[in-house]
């Protein structure tokens, strides 16, 4: 226990003294914060924020706009809206003027040309002698998009944010599954060797031989499209690489002594796997899963460019790029950059990550 807690002592010091291993950590936490309080920060907080304003699509990062905000019957909160967002609890109408006549409100549509739109009554009845003063101070807002608004007119922002879940849950459940898979069968695989290494050895070369596109469209053929066919796709692909390695490390680690006492004190092959082998080889396992975790990201980011991920109206970064690539060519090129910049920005800290554990992991290693 003393030399575990020594090595791990160790292996967090070497990681902590590598400037781009802590660079690329903190990036990562600080995308896993936003991810998982992604309702919290979100500017629209709305299910998947999907408040579509037509009239403002397409425009410039810290775009303001006056906002209408109607009041919505109030809706009851759950659990589940900790994950897709609360019901919209206000009607927002983004407008260029307003005007009282007779007790009523109209107000003129905004638009890129604002004095094209005729003005319109707004169905909401006020107490009687509200002045048109009074109703802005109510009913009305300024609003500010700090990235733009994308062609549907949603906050750019917002949908990066919750974006950021899809991303990050595809690559630790992608991870998870090659990990449950990989571990085990790469193990007995190498502990046991023969016949049974020969059969796992088959398992993992066919599997490895079916490409990941091909395999995501036989599950979404038989499962459907969505999160749980890029889940079970993208890990049922990455297993394969934990298991082989598995298997290298432990046809090596199975020859030591203290494996061959542990054998003479009639210690069950469970018990010498889980306890002496595994441990001795979680290393590797380790760098892997983080390239691994930044492989799946770009996976599931072109999958949704190809409209085999998540399907709206969840956010996905791919599906972002998807829907503004044209824009390149435009003066709008920033929808599609914003999440490719996302998007490279997490697999490079994962990448660096994995570089910096290698070198923080390496017991030859003196600095």
């Amino acid at each position: 226990m003393a030399s575990n807690s020594s090595f791990l002592f160790l292996t967090l010091q070497k990681l902590r003294s590598s400037f781009w291993g802590v660079l690329s950590l903190s990036v990562i936490i600080i995308f896993a914060a936003v991810a998982l309080f992604a309702y919290f920060f979100a500017p629209d907080d709305s299910a998947y924020a999907n408040q579509m304003h037509l009239s403002i699509h397409s425009q410039p990062p810290g775009f303001e706009v006056p906002m209408i905000e109607i009041p919505q019957l109030d809706r009851s909160f759950n659990l589940m809206h900790y994950w897709t967002g609360k019901p919209a609890l206000l009607a927002s109408i983004p407008y260029a003027d307003l005007k009282m006549e007779s007790g009523q409100v109209y107000y003129r549509p905004y638009n890129v040309d604002l004095n094209t739109q005729p003005f319109q009554k707004l169905d909401l009845s006020l107490p009687s002698g509200t002045s048109l003063d009074q109703f802005r101070q109510q009913y009305t807002s300024q609003k500010r998009f700090l990235l733009g608004t994308d062609k549907y007119g949603r906050d750019l922002l917002s949908r990066m944010m919750i974006g950021a879940r899809v991303s990050i849950s595809i690559g630790f459940v992608a991870v998870l599954i090659s990990l449950i898979i990989g571990i085990p069968m790469g193990a007995i695989a190498g502990f046991y060797g023969g016949r049974i290494d020969a059969i796992i050895m088959w398992i993992i070369n066919v599997t490895w031989s079916i490409p990941t596109l091909l395999m995501v469209i036989a599950i979404s053929i038989a499962l459907g499209k969505g999160f749980l066919t890029v889940f079970i796709a993208v890990g049922l692909t990455m297993w394969v690489e934990i298991a082989r390695v598995v298997r290298g490390q432990t046809i090596v680690v199975k020859e030591y002594q203290y494996i061959t006492a542990a054998r003479a004190l009639g210690l069950n092959d469970y018990r010498i796997i889980s306890r002496h082998v595994l441990p001795n080889i979680i290393a590797p396992v380790i760098i892997i899963s983080a390239s691994n975790f930044a492989a799946a990201i770009l996976i599931e980011a072109g999958l949704s460019f190809l409209g085999l991920g998540a399907q709206p109206p969840i956010p996905s970064w791919g599906s972002m790029i998807k829907d503004h690539y044209q824009y390149i060519i435009l003066d709008k090129a920033y929808l599609a950059v914003v999440p490719g910049i996302a998007i490279m920005l997490l697999v490079m800290a994962f990448m660096l990550l994995g570089n910096s554990l290698r070198d923080a992991l390496d017991v030859t290693s003196t600095k």
